[in-house]
């Protein structure tokens, strides 16, 4: 029927959705709706069920996660997918769990984030300059999305650096698998991804072309700052601090020394 609206049970439904959201507010509203990857439903619900004995009093959140931050920031920060007990229960991205203790804490102490520790929707956290989001939005089982679920989801991350497009002028990427995801994403956007397709790494940039004339986007990777990378000291708070405020200083933020 023509006019008809997508379903969100749909595998399509990003793809139909995602590019009718006019600004970040409307794509932030839709995507909690997504039911599209039977598996990371699934998985995501049970994680509400099940809960772990610290949260069992949370109503989790359950759903897909929206990105987080002004909607004219000049800094994106993208890591993998929400974590089961972390933004699959508060419903905010990096928040609740030791990687976003991590992430938060380096925005905090570079002038980006009103607060050290980020632990509910409600707590009153606010970004400044910078917006977090991920290749996939919804918590995957062992923190490992398929290939598919990362295509199907696509459709949200590029729609998100499309509407940022405008003020963007950085991305820290946090990890391998967000890194690789992003290249489609960027193209999907708008962007012209660099050839040959840079190997992720911690501390590399690449330049992303805009060739409808505007600015350029700096890529920066970093390790992701998961439970195990801050445990080996695969990553330390040091080089986390470092890629982020790189981030920040190359999208023009003002940061504390």
């Amino acid at each position: 029927m023509p006019g008809r609206r997508p379903s969100a049970q749909a595998p399509g439904f990003p793809a139909r959705a995602a590019p009718g959201a006019g600004s970040l507010s409307e794509l932030d509203a839709v995507v909690p709706a997504c039911r599209a990857c039977p598996r990371l439903v699934e998985w995501r619900e049970e994680a509400a069920r099940v809960k772990r004995r610290a949260f069992r009093d949370w109503e989790y959140w359950a759903r897909p996660v929206p990105g987080f931050g002004p909607a004219d920031a000049p800094l994106a920060i993208v890591g993998l997918a929400p974590a089961a007990h972390g933004g699959n229960r508060t419903g905010r991205i990096f928040t609740g769990d030791p990687s976003g203790d991590a992430l938060y804490a380096a925005l905090f102490e570079i002038g980006l984030a009103s607060q050290p520790r980020a632990t509910h929707r409600d707590d009153g956290m606010a970004l400044h300059g910078v917006r977090i989001t991920a290749a996939v939005h919804c918590a995957p089982p062992a923190n490992r999305p398929t290939t598919a679920e990362r295509d199907t989801c696509r459709p949200w991350l590029a729609r998100e650096l499309e509407l940022l497009g405008p003020t963007l002028r950085a991305i820290v990427v946090l990890g391998g698998f967000a890194w690789q995801a992003l290249m489609p994403v960027l193209a999907g956007a708008g962007w012209r991804p660099p050839r040959p397709r840079p190997a992720f790494g911690h501390g590399t940039e690449a330049l992303v072309s805009d060739p409808r004339g505007g600015r350029d986007v700096c890529l920066i990777g970093g390790y992701h700052p998961s439970r195990r990378n801050m445990f080996t000291r695969t990553l330390t708070p040091a080089m986390l601090h470092d890629v982020v405020r790189r981030g920040a200083e190359i999208a023009e933020l003002p940061v504390r020394p």
